[in-house]
């Protein structure tokens, strides 16, 4: 069999791609993926994982700029707890950008109003949402927006992608996930939440994972092991309300450092 000859026009079309993806290749190590190692999970569905936050703003975090810490919300501040319940900080996962904690209040709250469904269930299933979300106004300041571009947490009626558990190969369906990404304002580092409700909640247990999720989406970014904590890893019959300890912890985060709400810009060659 003879040797085959390509033709030069497919030579120069190989050629011509191999630049491209080289030229893409390199796009992205220059500008920069910024990726949070963090997949918590439990047995009930309740998953906190993190967004693969890409941003051509976001080249890299200052090595010199140190964590700090924001003063505390006057809510929390004032916080007492007179029962002495104690708290599970021990379980709250730090990230690269240090703790999960808003230095700009109020926090700002979208709840996407589901489509799928009739206005008059539409609107119970906001409500109730709103009500397992309201409940933390009592500890940070709320406001509940209609404009979903604006939001600094946007809650949405939908399904979450199937998690496969460690050591299985068998998908698993979830009640709920938070995600969080990371982008830059005036060379601010900020983050944003979205929460996935899985439409099969309802009642009480959508106001119960509500309430759950949306303490993630205020920094606890852990589960606690106790049945009477609302951040308790796994669903029950009888939800809890937010507890001492759900609170205790909430203040704990709120006292440690964190990049967020800093300026990215290295102030420390400044003189």
């Amino acid at each position: 069999m003879g040797k085959r000859t390509q033709h030069p026009i497919f030579n120069t079309l190989i050629n011509l791609i191999s630049r491209r993806l080289i030229t893409a290749l390199a796009f992205f190590i220059g500008t920069g993926l910024l990726i949070v190692f963090i997949n918590l999970q439990s047995n009930n569905g309740f998953t906190i994982t993190p967004k693969y936050a890409y941003s051509d703003l976001i080249i890299s975090l200052p090595p010199s700029s140190p964590l700090k810490s924001h003063p505390l919300p006057p809510t929390l501040a004032q916080w007492q707890d007179n029962t002495n319940s104690g708290d599970y900080f021990s379980q709250i996962t730090t990230t690269q950008v240090g703790y999960l904690v808003w230095s700009q209040f109020p926090v700002l709250v979208y709840v996407e109003p589901p489509r799928a469904i009739s206005e008059k269930q539409a609107q119970a299933w906001v409500n109730s949402v709103l009500q397992g979300v309201q409940e933390w106004s009592t500890y940070l300041p709320l406001t509940v927006v209609e404009q979903p571009e604006i939001a600094d947490i946007t809650i949405v009626r939908k399904t979450p992608p199937l998690q496969i558990s460690p050591g299985s190969n068998i998908p698993r369906a979830r009640s709920a996930q938070t995600t969080y990404e990371l982008y830059t304002s005036n060379k601010v580092l900020c983050h944003r939440f979205t929460i996935l409700l899985s439409p099969s909640q309802a009642g009480e247990y959508l106001i119960a994972a509500a309430r759950h999720e949306f303490g993630h989406a205020l920094g606890i970014w852990g589960h606690s092991p106790l049945q009477t904590d609302a951040l308790y890893f796994s669903q029950v019959s009888q939800p809890p309300r937010i507890s001492s300890r759900d609170v205790n912890t909430l203040k704990r985060v709120y006292e440690q450092p964190t990049s967020l709400g800093w300026s990215l810009l290295d102030n420390s060659k400044i003189d």
